[in-house]
């Protein structure tokens, strides 16, 4: 029950950033990788399980980028992308499984996709991407540990990591 209320509070801070950063009018992208991050940090900051933590919440805040997207009329494709890509870069920082990560986010993306009523293939395709924005970001293996690790474990992923462009 805790790690429910607590992915909530999450989700709903999340939420309200991403709402803020509209409001003010900044680059919404942008805006949605620092909330993604900022709130990823401040989560897991102090856990003694960084990387259940990192999961957990990336999870709840893709799931909290993407209501807010929804209630507010924004481009939930570019929100997903950039909140999925925030968590990931953040689990990096702070030492969690990039890869496990990834597939929290993905998975999360396309569950609160379902919910809002939109097209969950869509979503994989937004999510991926956001996660092989981060992983090129990142450097080093992560791109081919996050590749396999997504392909494996979220239908659709693989398609869409094999398509011509990447």
């Amino acid at each position: 029950m805790e790690n429910q209320v607590t992915s909530s509070a999450i989700g709903r801070t999340t939420e309200m950033a991403i709402i803020g950063g509209i409001h003010i009018g900044s680059n919404l992208a942008q805006a949605v990788i620092d909330a993604a991050r900022d709130v990823l940090l401040t989560a897991v900051g102090g856990a003694s399980k960084v990387g259940i933590a990192a999961e957990e919440a990336a999870a709840a805040i893709v799931r909290g980028a993407i209501r807010a997207a929804s209630s507010t009329g924004e481009d939930v494709g570019m929100v997903t992308k950039s909140a999925v890509c925030g968590t990931i870069k953040a689990a990096a920082e702070v030492g969690g499984d990039v890869a496990k990560v990834a597939v929290a986010a993905t998975q999360s993306a396309i569950a609160a996709t379902g919910e809002i009523g939109a097209d969950t293939s869509r979503a994989v395709e937004h999510a991926v991407n956001g996660a092989l924005e981060a992983a090129s970001d990142i450097g080093g293996n992560t791109a081919r540990t996050i590749s396999d690790v997504l392909s494996k474990s979220v239908r659709g992923a693989k398609d869409i990591i094999n398509a011509p462009f990447h």
